[in-house]
C-alpha cells in the first residue's frame, strides 16, 4: 500500500509524535503558535496546521509553509510498596528526550478557497524501564517461572512500550461569504507499536505460551504497524470585528489490527484513534491583544483497547482467579482510560511590529483510575495541568520564527496492585504508583508566499 510506504518513510525520518502524553496521549496543541497558547487554536488562523486544529481556518491562513520541531521530555516513574510477596520496587523510565517534528502547507485557490496539508503525530504511550528490580524468590515465579530476576510486571528483561501515530491531513476549506468558512480534512493514519517485558501476563492470553513459543502474540515481537483513515470537519465564523468562533469534529479513525500483538489488545489487536470534538472562541480585546479559549472532548471510551478496564475477566471465569482468556478478546482487559474533557486558555500580544508574545494554560482530566494503575505502568499518561509560553519574531515581511515552551506539572495515581486479585488470603502484592511530569521546547519556521 502506497500510504503505508510513504508514512513509514516519514516516521523513520522522525516526522511523527514519538512521545506525547499531555491530553491523554494527544498533544496539548498542534503547531508551535497553538502550543504557546495552551493549545487554543479552534478559532485562530495563524498557520497551516488547520488539518490538526480546525480545517476551516486554512482559508484564512493565506499562502504559507510551516516547519517545526519540538524537543519533548517526559519523566515517568513507577513504584510498588507494601507487598509481602517480594515484589516491591521502583524505577524511572530511561526514555526522556524525543524530537517531534510538524509540517504544514497551504495554498489559496482564489479569495474564497484553499487547499493544503498538515502532518502531525500522537503518541505518549512510550516507556523504557530497566528490569531486575524483583528477585527470583518472589510471587513473580508463579506467573513467569524459572527466571533469575523480573521487571516490575514480572516479565523478563526491560519493560516498556512505544506507540507512534502519524496523521497526514489533506485539507480543503471554503468561505461561504466574507465572514464564515467550512473545511474538511481527510485523515490518513499510520501507526507503529512495540511492547517488551510483559512475560508475566503469558497465562492471561487465550493460548498460554512460554516466552520463546511461536504462538507468542503478547510481547517482545518487535514493531508492528497499521494504517487507517478518518475525517475532520470544521467551521469558523467572524461574528464581529473582535469575536471569532470555531468548531471541529474528527471521527474515530479505524485502524488495521496489530497482528503481532493480537493477544495484548482487545479485539485481537485493534487499536483505533479516538474521536475528538472541539469548540473555540477568540476575542480581540485590544488592537494588540487577542484572547482565546477552547473546550475539547477526546473520546477514549470509544476505543476498547484503551477503555476496557484492566479488571475485565474477558472469557475467563469471574471470581476464580483464572486468567487464561482475559487478554485479546473483545471484552478483555485494556488500559481502562476514560474519555477526557480539556480546557485550553491562551493569549497573544503584539509587543512590537516584529514580536508577538504568547502564554497559555491547559487542563485535562486524568483518564486513568486507581483501578488500572498496574496496566498503566507502561502507559502513565496522568498529567493534567500545563503552562505554556512562546513568541513569534518576524525576520522579514514574509518569514518568521516561532518558539514555544510547555511544562506539565507532576501528577500521580495510586492504587491496589492488580496482582492482589490472584493471590491467596494473607498474601498481598501491595500498592502501586505511577507518576509523570513533562517539559517541551520547540521552534518553527514559517514563510508566506
Amino acid at each position: 500500500m502506497k500510504l503505508k510506504k510513504i508514512a513509514a518513510l516519514i516516521a523513520l525520518a522522525g516526522l511523527s509524535g514519538s512521545a506525547f502524553a499531555t491530553d491523554g496521549y494527544l498533544s496539548h496543541g498542534y503547531g508551535m503558535k497553538a502550543k504557546g497558547m495552551g493549545g487554543a487554536a479552534a478559532a485562530m488562523a495563524t498557520d497551516s496546521m488547520g488539518g490538526a486544529n480546525n480545517p476551516a481556518s486554512m482559508v484564512w491562513a493565506g499562502d504559507r509553509l510551516d516547519v517545526g520541531i519540538d524537543l519533548f521530555s517526559p519523566r515517568r516513574k513507577i513504584e510498588r510498596t507494601g507487598s509481602n510477596t517480594g515484589i516491591d520496587g521502583k524505577v524511572d523510565s530511561d526514555s526522556t528526550l524525543f524530537l517531534v517534528p510538524e509540517f504544514g502547507y497551504n495554498k489559496m485557490l482564489g479569495w474564497d478557497m484553499s487547499a493544503g496539508v498538515s502532518v502531525y503525530g500522537n503518541g505518549g504511550m512510550n516507556t523504557d524501564y530497566k528490569g531486575g528490580q524483583i528477585g527470583a524468590a518472589s510471587m513473580c515465579a508463579a506467573f513467569n517461572p524459572g527466571q533469575p530476576s523480573y521487571n516490575m510486571l514480572c516479565g523478563n528483561g526491560d519493560l516498556g512500550m512505544n506507540l507512534i501515530q502519524l496523521i497526514i491531513a489533506p485539507t480543503f476549506a471554503m468561505k461561504v461569504n466574507k465572514n464564515h468558512s467550512f473545511g474538511v480534512s481527510l485523515l490518513l493514519g499510520y501507526q507503529k507499536f512495540a511492547a517488551k517485558g510483559l512475560h508475566g501476563f503469558y497465562g492471561f492470553t487465550p493460548a498460554p505460551f512460554t516466552p520463546l513459543a511461536t504462538n507468542n502474540h503478547l510481547t517482545n515481537r518487535g514493531y508492528d504497524d497499521s494504517t487507517g483513515y478518518g475525517v475532520k470537519l470544521g467551521y469558523m465564523g467572524k461574528l464581529s470585528e473582535t469575536v471569532t468562533v470555531g468548531a471541529s469534529y474528527a471521527s474515530k479513525m479505524n485502524m488495521q489490527k496489530f497482528d503481532k500483538y493480537k493477544d495484548l489488545f482487545p479485539g485481537q489487536g485493534y487499536f483505533d484513534i479516538p474521536e475528538v470534538a472541539t469548540l473555540g472562541i477568540s476575542f480581540k480585546a485590544t488592537p494588540d491583544l487577542t484572547l482565546a479559549a477552547d473546550y475539547q472532548y477526546i473520546g477514549y471510551s470509544g476505543i476498547k483497547s484503551v477503555n476496557n478496564p484492566s479488571t475485565n475477566h474477558g472469557n475467563s471465569v469471574a471470581g476464580t482467579g483464572f486468567t487464561v482468556g482475559s487478554l485479546g478478546c473483545g471484552n478483555c482487559r485494556g488500559f481502562g482510560w476514560d474519555s477526557v474533557n480539556v480546557f485550553k486558555l491562551g493569549g497573544e500580544y503584539q509587543y512590537s511590529p516584529n514580536l508577538v508574545l504568547r502564554a497559555g494554560y491547559n487542563h485535562t482530566d486524568n483518564p486513568i483510575q486507581s483501578r488500572d494503575v498496574t496496566f498503566n505502568m507502561i502507559a502513565p499518561g496522568v498529567v493534567k495541568d500545563h503552562l505554556t509560553a512562546g513568541f513569534t519574531y518576524a525576520i522579514s515581511k514574509d518569514s518568521e520564527v516561532t518558539m514555544a515552551y510547555m511544562h506539565a506539572y507532576t501528577n500521580s495515581v495510586k492504587g491496589s496492585s492488580l496482582f492482589n486479585s490472584f493471590l491467596p488470603p494473607g498474601a498481598t502484592a501491595g500498592n502501586e504508583k505511577i507518576q509523570m511530569y513533562e517539559d517541551s521546547l520547540g521552534i518553527a519556521y514559517g514563510v508566506k508566499f
